[in-house]
């Protein structure tokens, strides 16, 4: 059964190509919105707390502060509405998922950025 459910993710939902991130990244993320017949570009930053699930069924989790409110979103990586994904910043941290980014504010919630190389 598994297998069938692979096999049919992978022949018929199409995928995006987008650049690598990771949790700890700064993103912007491009989406269509549709209001009745109107559609408009609308973006959404902020940093990258987890990614999750592998092939058409992953999905990753953004985080930002919008005053003094968080906001999360969850998207999905094959989402149809998914303009484009910019890296703004590559963040760096020791773990996958960054649950513990919501607990903090102020100074302590920055991110150091990855040198180049």
């Amino acid at each position: 059964m598994d297998n069938l459910v692979k096999f049919v993710q992978d022949e018929f939902v199409t995928k995006k190509e987008f650049p690598q991130f990771q949790a700890g990244d700064t993103i912007t993320v491009y989406y269509e919105i549709r209001e009745g017949e109107k559609k408009r570009t609308q973006f959404f930053r902020g940093t990258v707390i987890q990614r999750r699930g592998s092939g058409s069924s992953e999905t990753f989790t953004i985080r930002k502060m919008s005053g003094t409110v968080g906001v999360e979103r969850i998207f999905p990586i094959n989402l149809p509405a998914i303009q484009k994904i910019e890296v703004n910043k590559h963040g760096k941290v020791r773990r996958a998922r960054i649950f513990y980014f919501r607990g903090l504010t102020g100074k302590k919630a920055r991110i150091t950025e990855k040198r180049r190389r």
